[in-house]
Order: structure tokens, then C-alpha cells, then sequence
């Protein structure tokens, strides 16, 4: 067990380096977790929903999502919430605090939900990237062409980028990659709101129901299941409680580490859910029914192209850097297992030095740690590959990991915290926000596994095109 020891100049009271992050760096960590692929498909979920229910479920999402992350935050450190025992990872805090059978559930949901993750960003960065081909094909040929292409060169060209960042060794190290993806996601985020409302200018009429997509456009069936998927497709959009503990692992005290993550938390949700509302309800107010499931992709769009291509090449800009934020913790985690399974071992915990010709400093290279990153990005890529669903894989990933990572954990771990008692009224109002979080999951969850049923009984293996 580590023992918190004094601070000195360099080092921080449990003996690591000076941890240096500010609410504004961690804002940005959050901000690059939070605003990804989910914002793109809010137009379709609304759509599903209709204008009273979608913006509503919107607000409950951002509110669930800002209460369980501050739950969430008193948990960083076991006992004293200033100079208790620090807890470097989400589950790290679950055994530490609930230990046994619950951490090893956890463990299984947290790494499912980062794995999944990844997989969404890669499919949802090939389709952006296809956009800006297609787009361009589109234009050249005056519309003539459908500019049909295979996703897999893309996804390809993604996994390859991905093994070259995967060689950052950790959180603290990334900062800058986090900056960047927050900027992009600022910046296709803007341009599809600003396409939305010209289009609802152009249109002279603010389209869509209050009740969402009508039955005759879809069976009954398929509004149930579709309403359903939209759940998900808004819980997936807010997913980032299970990188909160690490994203705090790299913010300095004082003042306490909590205090910080909250500002920050309270910053990113109201930057979150101001954009998520005008994305999402511009984009149903410009097509209505018809809003394709990703915004700027779905072909929603085709002028001024050129601003297509720089809002598609900000996405993928953006999901290089979230998928770091999102497969670091699994990095950090099988890395740290084999340091203690193999602690005499060269490769797992031996640092080569390699000088490049011309460059002064050398890089450190590690042999496991560089094979087992570029093992995993070749695993996401190849089931991205076998998998491109985009709609259904961001309604699962929401539905996995919304109520135990977002809500169920963090009220089990803040509740031991504090020794809430049980049967007072917080105990029981914490338990119904569980309960009714549960409920909306199990539905997202169903819904979505219909949608990716049905996606499969059309589908060939590799010769998914677009």
C-alpha cells in the first residue's frame, strides 16, 4: 500500500514527479473525452425523440452526467479528501474503496466501454475521411457520380497513426494532443451548427414534430426500437465518467484535487450541453425526418463543400487525440501487470535508448509496451473493419457503459466514502437516480443490438461500402 509521504519541490506527496495540470487542462482532457463522434448523431436522436422529449432527455443526460462525475471526484482520494491515499485510475478507486467482487466487474465494463470506444472513433474518423473524398467527387462530377468507396483503406491509414501516438508513454505527456482535439472538436462542432441554421434559413421553416419521426415513415415497431437507440446515442454522447479519476491523476494540489476536477467538470458539461443543444436541434430543425444519423457525413450537406472538408478533417483531427484519452487507462493497466508479473524481465520494464541521426535528445523505447499498443490498435482496427456501423456501436458503447460506469459505481463509491446512511433520504434519493439510470440502459441497450441485427442481415464481411 502506498504510504502519502511529504511533498517535496519535485515531487508530489505519494513520491511521483510534480503533477502540473490546471481546471483549464483538465477542462480541455474533458472536453476531448466528451465532444467526439456522439455530438454528430444528436440531430438523428432528436429526431427520434421529437422537439419536446429530445432536448428534455438532453438536459436529464447533462444533469445525471455533471451529479455522478462530482460523486465521482470525492473518490480520487480514499479517506481524506485532501490528503488521503490517492487512487491513479477508476478502478483503482472501485478496489480501493468497494474492493473484491464489484472491482472485478467494473474492471470487465470500464475496459469493454474503453475497447468499444475505440472502435467507434475509428469508424466514425474512416467515415469523415471518406466524406472529404466523397465530397469532393460529388462536386467535381456535378452530383452525377455516387462516389461509392470502401471505408478499410481509411480505417487503415487511422490504426497507423494511432500505433505512432500509442509510442507517448502517458496521460501527463499528452496534454497537448488533448488541446488540439478540443480546438477541432470547437471547430466542426461551429461549422455544422452554422451550416444548420443557413439550411433552416434557406428552408424558411423550422422542420421536425414534437412527437419526432411519424409513423408511415417508419413502422410502429421500428419508432419503439429507434427511440430506443436514440437513448444510447445521447448517453454514449456525455460518456467520459471513465477517464474522470485519470484525468485527475495529472492535476497539481493545492488546492485539493477535487475542488479543481469539479470546476473543470462544471465547465466542460455547461461547454458540452450548450453545443450538444444547438447541434443537435439545428440539425433536426434543418431536416427534420430526414436528419441523417451522422451530421456532417450522412450527406446532409454538400455546399460549400470545401467548409465540409474542414469540419471532416477537424473530426478526425479530434478523434486521433480521443481515442489516446480513451486507450491510455487500458495501456496503463495490462502495462502495470505485466511490471509486477514480470518484474526481472528486460523487455517489460527495461527503457532502450534509440538516437536518431541529427537529433540531439534520445527516445526511450520499450519493447513490450511499443508491441502490446501497436497489438491493441491493430485489434480495434481490424473489428472497426468488420463492424463499420456507426449509429448502432454508438448506441451500444452509451448503453454499456452509461449506468454502472457513469452513475452505479460512482454512487456504491461515494456513499461508502461519506457513510451515507442507509434509508436516510440521500440514500434512497442516490439509489432512485441508480434505479431509473438502469432502466434507461437496459431500453438503449435493446434497441441498439436490433439496429446492429439488422445491419448484419445485409452485410459482407470487408465489403462494407459507402
Amino acid at each position: 500500500m502506498d504510504v502519502p509521504r511529504p511533498a517535496f519541490k519535485c515531487f508530489d506527496d505519494d513520491g511521483r514527479p510534480k503533477r502540473s495540470g490546471t481546471v483549464w487542462t483538465a477542462s480541455a482532457h474533458i472536453l476531448t473525452a466528451v465532444i467526439g463522434s456522439g455530438v454528430l448523431s444528436l440531430a438523428w436522436a432528436i429526431g427520434q425523440l421529437g422537439w419536446i422529449a429530445g432536448p428534455a432527455v438532453m438536459f436529464l443526460f447533462s444533469f445525471v452526467t455533471y451529479y455522478s462525475t462530482t460523486l465521482l471526484s470525492d473518490c480520487y482520494r480514499t479517506g481524506d479528501p485532501v490528503s488521503g491515499k490517492r487512487n491513479y485510475t477508476y478502478m483503482d478507486a472501485v478496489q480501493s474503496i468497494l474492493g473484491g467482487f464489484r472491482f472485478k466487474i467494473c474492471g470487465l465494463i470500464q475496459f469493454l466501454n474503453l475497447f468499444g470506444t475505440t472502435i467507434g472513433y475509428t469508424i466514425a474518423s474512416s467515415i469523415s475521411m471518406m466524406a472529404i473524398k466523397r465530397s469532393n467527387c460529388f462536386h467535381e462530377s456535378g452530383g452525377k457520380n455516387p462516389c461509392h468507396m470502401s471505408s478499410n483503406p481509411y480505417m487503415i491509414m487511422f490504426g497507423v497513426t494511432e500505433i505512432l501516438l500509442s509510442t507517448i508513454k502517458d496521460f501527463s505527456q499528452i496534454w497537448w494532443l488533448s488541446t488540439v482535439a478540443a480546438i477541432m472538436s470547437f471547430t466542426y462542432s461551429a461549422i455544422g451548427l452554422a451550416l444548420g441554421i443557413i439550411q433552416v434559413a434557406a428552408n424558411g421553416v423550422v422542420k421536425g414534430s414534437l412527437t419526432g419521426i411519424s409513423i408511415g415513415a417508419v413502422t410502429q415497431t421500428q419508432k419503439i426500437w429507434r427511440t430506443f437507440q436514440a437513448l444510447g446515442d445521447i448517453a454514449f454522447a456525455y460518456s467520459y465518467s471513465v477517464v474522470l479519476i485519470e484525468i485527475q491523476d495529472t492535476v497539481r494540489s493545492p488546492p485539493a484535487e477535487s475542488k479543481t476536477m469539479k470546476n473543470a467538470t462544471r465547465i466542460s458539461i455547461a461547454v458540452t450541453t450548450t453545443f450538444y443543444m444547438l447541434c443537435g436541434c439545428m440539425g433536426y430543425a434543418a431536416f427534420g425526418d430526414a436528419a441523417p444519423g451522422n451530421l456532417l457525413t450522412g450527406f446532409g450537406f454538400y455546399n460549400p463543400f470545401w467548409l465540409l472538408d474542414v469540419a471532416n478533417a477537424a473530426i478526425v483531427v479530434h478523434l486521433v487525440g480521443a481515442y489516446q484519452v480513451f486507450a491510455q487507462p487500458i495501456f496503463a493497466f495490462v502495462e502495470k501487470q505485466a511490471a509486477a508479473r514480470f518484474p526481472d524481465s528486460d523487455l517489460v520494464s527495461k527503457e532502450f535508448e534509440i538516437r536518431f541521426p541529427g537529433v540531439r535528445s534520445t527516445y526511450k523505447v520499450n519493447v513490450f509496451r511499443t508491441v502490446f499498443r501497436s497489438c491493441f490498435v491493430v485489434l480495434t482496427t481490424v473489428i472497426s473493419m468488420l463492424m463499420p456501423f456507426f449509429n448502432d456501436v454508438v448506441g451500444i458503447l452509451g448503453a454499456l457503459g452509461f449506468w454502472p460506469l457513469t452513475v452505479y459505481f460512482p454512487v456504491e463509491m461515494y456513499t461508502k466514502q461519506r457513510k451515507v446512511k442507509r434509508w436516510s433520504m440521500k440514500w434512497v434519493c442516490l439509489q432512485m437516480l441508480s434505479c431509473g439510470c438502469l432502466v434507461v440502459t437496459m431500453v438503449a441497450g435493446v434497441g441498439s443490438v436490433v439496429g446492429v441485427m439488422l445491419d448484419l442481415k445485409v452485410y459482407k464481411p470487408f465489403k462494407t461500402t459507402y
